[in-house]
């Protein structure tokens, strides 16, 4: 089993796909990369905690490949636009990936390579060691299921799973 830390933007989007993603046994949001001790929410949400919304994607990488997995995370996002995600703006909605070892640091950067060709402009995703993993809020937690009716979801998750399933469907559980 493999973890991958990444964040794209508000965490309710990946947590979306990758909850719906065939060999992916958990996916948790938190919040990493900044310099407050005990993030929450509405701290992270200000802007001035350094921290990204991001989910840590665990997977069985004998069912769902790596590489889908990273590919799936740049076709739901756009990872050519800093700090900002559509309306979602500010350092805490970056693309971002967080190695834990040098060999998931290459992996990530190969991702960037390979995934740079779908892309006009350049990626700018963040790729940094993952620092303390910070466990999000508990109605944070897989949001989409349980909210599929608020607006958010129809408006902004739904779009992105439809992109996600149209390349991955395979990969994507009804």
């Amino acid at each position: 089993m493999k973890t991958f830390v990444l964040g794209g933007g508000c965490f309710w989007c990946l947590d979306a796909l990758y909850q719906k993603t065939v060999g992916v046994t958990e996916v948790v949001s938190g919040y990493t990369g900044g310099h407050t001790k005990h993030p929450d929410y509405d701290s992270v949400c200000s802007g001035m905690t350094g921290h990204a919304e991001v989910v840590a994607v665990s997977f069985e990488e004998t069912v769902v490949p790596e590489d889908v997995i990273l590919d799936m995370f740049f076709v739901s996002h756009d990872p050519t636009t800093l700090n900002r995600q559509g309306y979602d703006v500010g350092t805490q909605y970056r693309s971002v990936m967080y190695y834990q070892d040098a060999e998931q640091k290459a992996i990530f950067d190969d991702a960037i390579a390979k995934n740079q060709e779908n892309w006009k402009n350049p990626i700018v995703t963040e790729v940094s060691r993952l620092p303390e993993f910070h466990v999000a809020e508990d109605w944070h937690q897989d949001y989409y299921a349980k909210h599929p009716e608020q607006g958010y979801c129809q408006v902004i998750i739904n779009p992105k799973l439809a992109k996600a399933r149209k390349y991955y469907s395979q990969w994507l559980a009804a």
